[in-house]
């Protein structure tokens, strides 16, 4: 008997040694598919960057981790407003989320929707590869959310089917579709329009019968979805905000997984943010104006903003800004206008 316990044990200390076989052992214990929800899909840079990643996992495991994309928040029946919330209490496994859906339950994540903070590329990627993002991505683990990696949905520009807007003045009286962020309803509020808050699903409809006049969202979003055949004939490049997207895994998921299939994971994100990012900001560059010389050629009537039009509707909305400021932390928020100053 002792002989038996003695070969047991030896067996059994032989495989603690051995890394290739605790892995393969938590690897038996993974589920046979991980759900990964997303607003949008492809053709979309959202659907790209989360189905890149899905690929890029799949490949450097050699399939034991196995991801599967549900585009349209579907695992929430539609409500992007509790995808991080599902994510947390383990509905979802996984997802590429907007910083705009997860704001409610992080407030922190409101910064990047504070009014006219980012004018450019270079003060987003100065937020969301700095001390920032890091932060930002502190506040997510804390509520029981392991983030990985970003992407981007891009900035926001304005659209409608009544104007042209070069000045808030023409804001007043329009019906503007908003994602359901207090903060969107305030900014488009001290600017005088009346906002609406709605999903992306009932946007369309909304727009197509007239119920709202206009929306804000990425160009590319306005290509894709054929923005011009439902009557927003009047686009406004004001670059009022930015929507960085974060790869994100439960808690108890990620810990399940081995610390060598935790880095594959993290890594694979990594890199299928920076495809997420390139598309997102394709044809949209000061080299590169193409997505919005397509847009042109649709017959829509494309409205840049000059300094000083610009500037007033950073005055409109000063208010806005500086109460949000105050939720969101003064500390996270100078943080992000100095890493912006220094960009």
């Amino acid at each position: 008997m002792s002989m038996f316990k003695g070969v047991l044990g030896a067996l059994v200390a032989a495989a603690v040694a051995l890394p290739g076989l605790t892995t393969a052992a938590t690897a038996a214990d993974y589920k046979d598919e991980y759900k990964v929800s997303t607003v949008l899909g492809s053709p979309f840079p959202w659907g790209i960057a989360a189905e890149e990643w899905v690929k890029l996992v799949d490949e450097r495991t050699d399939g034991r981790i196995s991801m599967k994309v549900y585009p349209g928040t579907q695992l929430v029946q539609g409500d992007q407003t509790k995808e991080f919330t599902a994510m947390r209490q383990g509905i979802i496994d996984m997802a590429v989320g907007s910083t705009i859906n997860w704001s409610p339950q992080v407030k922190e994540l409101n910064l990047f929707s504070l009014p006219f903070l980012m004018p450019d590329y270079a003060a987003l990627d100065a937020l969301t590869q700095g001390p920032v993002g890091e932060d930002i991505f502190a506040a997510i683990e804390k509520q029981g959310v392991v983030p990985l990696a970003w992407a981007e949905n891009g900035f926001r520009e304005v659209t409608n089917s009544q104007k042209p807007i070069t000045s808030p003045d023409d804001m007043a009286g329009l019906k503007m579709r908003v994602v359901g962020s207090p903060l969107f309803n305030d900014t488009f509020t001290a600017l005088g329009a009346n906002p609406t808050q709605m999903s992306w699903a009932d946007a369309k409809p909304a727009l197509t019968t007239g119920a709202v006049d206009g929306q804000e969202n990425p160009l590319i979003i306005y290509k894709l979805a054929k923005m011009d055949t439902i009557g927003q004939d009047h686009i406004t490049l004001w670059h009022y905000m930015a929507d960085p997207l974060i790869f994100a895994i439960n808690k108890r998921v990620w810990e399940s997984f081995s610390p060598e299939d935790q880095e594959i994971v993290r890594q694979a994100a990594v890199d299928a943010g920076k495809i997420g990012i390139k598309a997102a900001r394709a044809g949209l560059t000061e080299d590169d104006q193409s997505l919005i010389e397509e847009i042109r050629s649709l017959g829509t009537e494309v409205t840049e903003l000059t300094p000083e039009q610009r500037q007033a509707f950073v005055d409109a909305t000063r208010g806005v800004y500086d109460d949000w400021a105050q939720k969101i932390g003064p500390e996270l928020v100078k943080k992000a206008e100095e890493s912006i100053a220094n960009r």
